[in-house]
């Protein structure tokens, strides 16, 4: 009787451990799944057939979305992408350019901004993505000489106007700061005081005049409320 109690112990705890090892490996296989999935969204280059080409004339972007409002190239880095707008700043976190979820999301501007980046003040959002996807790569501007090396930029937008960008400082700031993260109530000059106390780069020569100025930003981390933002300025070359 007792052996066959033990043995039924046995058998019980043995399926209990089959059990909890195929849980586990099913967890680990979703996980593995899930990584691949976000790398591919982060990385999926058929997005570029609807990037404007000023030389030929060819503008798809209107055709991806009506969410769309510009296309947003970083020379010499993996920035290349379209810039989605929502209701909300909540809208294209975890959604792609083309309305599916994503956890890789899509870059988005500032839902306070003016589509058209008239305004004196535009913040771009993007996740921080491995091997410098997306945002990836802002924290890379740390350094003096990829700083120097990564300046310019271009920046195509569904309203016809056309910017080209030349950054000029970077810098780590909370996401509560409401003078970074506050586009529309922050007043150039505010802005630029803070950089000269606060940026990690700044170099206030290349801020002056009357240019408007584009911030990029992504966090350093999913548990972090420390943002990384790149900051350029956008000189206006539709007709130029």
């Amino acid at each position: 009787m007792l052996r066959k109690t033990i043995q039924l112990i046995d058998t019980t705890v043995n399926r209990v451990v089959a059990f909890l090892c195929l849980i586990l490996f099913l967890i680990c296989f979703y996980a593995m799944v899930d990584a691949v999935n976000v790398y591919l969204n982060a990385n999926d280059t058929s997005i570029l057939k609807y990037k404007p080409d000023l030389d030929k004339g060819t503008d798809p972007l209107k055709e991806l979305s009506p969410d769309c409002v510009a296309w947003l190239t970083v020379e010499n880095t993996r920035i290349d992408y379209p810039v989605m707008q929502g209701k909300t700043n909540d809208t294209y976190i975890n959604k792609d350019p083309y309305g599916d979820f994503s956890l890789s999301g899509s870059i988005f501007l500032d839902s306070r901004n003016s589509s058209d980046f008239s305004d004196d003040y535009s913040m771009v959002y993007g996740h921080h993505m491995e091997y410098g996807a997306m945002f990836g790569v802002l924290d890379e501007y740390i350094d003096p000489v990829f700083f120097r090396n990564h300046r310019k930029g271009t920046l195509i937008t569904t309203s016809g106007k056309n910017y080209s960008i030349n950054i000029f400082a970077c810098a780590k700031a909370p996401a509560s700061d409401t003078l970074i993260f506050n586009p529309t109530e922050t007043k150039k000059e505010e802005l630029l005081a803070y950089l000269e106390q606060n940026a990690t780069i700044y170099e206030p020569e290349e801020a002056q005049g009357n240019d408007s100025i584009l911030a990029l930003s992504t966090c350093q981390s999913a548990d972090d409320i420390e943002r990384m933002i790149v900051f350029g300025t956008l000189s206006d070359i539709s007709h130029k």
